[in-house]
């Protein structure tokens, strides 16, 4: 069984999410990082940037969302990672991970938690963050999905950081592309279940 080292952020929800999405039989055991549970001692031994998510797997550990997506997605045959579309996979899987993640974390982090302490930064990852609705927007009016017309890991990565639209002050329900993306996605039962793996009752926010 699969051990997941979770706290219920995007980051985490990306792992539990495509868990599953494969069916795969898992156990969470939560890191609390706001009790700073990631730098323990033991910890570090299984994620050496003291970060959420992790995995244990038949005495393997594997550390970093992506990789971790990337790793389960190959060892169950390919499943959400189609290799006549690993190209584009890995093009909008690196957007999430090198530019969704770290902008919209860092929207979070000033315009939400510290509003007031830096009007710069504010401002300035609030532009980023509505930049980021737009190039998804844009790319998906060319695709059904982030990187082909197939849901695959890419979608899986971005999804929970869309899912705290409601603290970016933007409005995804003026993305057209991006909302029905959202829509159709949040209705997926893997994705309801592992938006909430250890049933405390949160649920998908909604398109607003």
């Amino acid at each position: 069984m699969i051990e997941l080292f979770y706290y219920p952020t995007p980051n985490g929800r990306k792992i539990s999410i495509l868990l599953e999405e494969l069916e795969l039989k898992y156990k969470i055991t939560r890191i609390d990082i706001t009790k700073n549970e990631q730098f323990s001692e033991n910890f570090l031994k299984i994620s050496p940037l003291n970060k959420i998510p992790a995995i244990i797997d038949d005495q393997e550990t594997v550390f970093e969302s992506g990789a971790i997506l990337i790793y389960l997605a190959k060892k169950n045959n390919f499943k959400f990672y189609p290799q006549k579309y690993e190209k584009n996979i890995n093009e909008w899987l690196m957007v999430q991970v090198s530019f969704v993640g770290p902008m919209l974390g860092q929207l979070h982090y000033f315009y939400k938690f510290n509003k007031g302490k830096s009007e710069y930064a504010e401002n300035r990852f609030l532009e980023l963050a509505k930049k980021i609705y737009e190039y998804l927007d844009m790319q998906l009016s060319k695709n059904k999905y982030l990187a082909c017309d197939e849901y695959t890991i890419a979608d899986i990565a971005t999804f929970p950081w869309l899912c705290r639209h409601e603290w970016h002050g933007i409005g995804i329900k003026k993305y057209k592309n991006l909302s029905r993306w959202y829509e159709e996605i949040s209705k997926r039962p893997a994705v309801i279940k592992g938006y909430d793996p250890e049933n405390l009752g949160e649920k998908i926010p909604l398109v607003s």
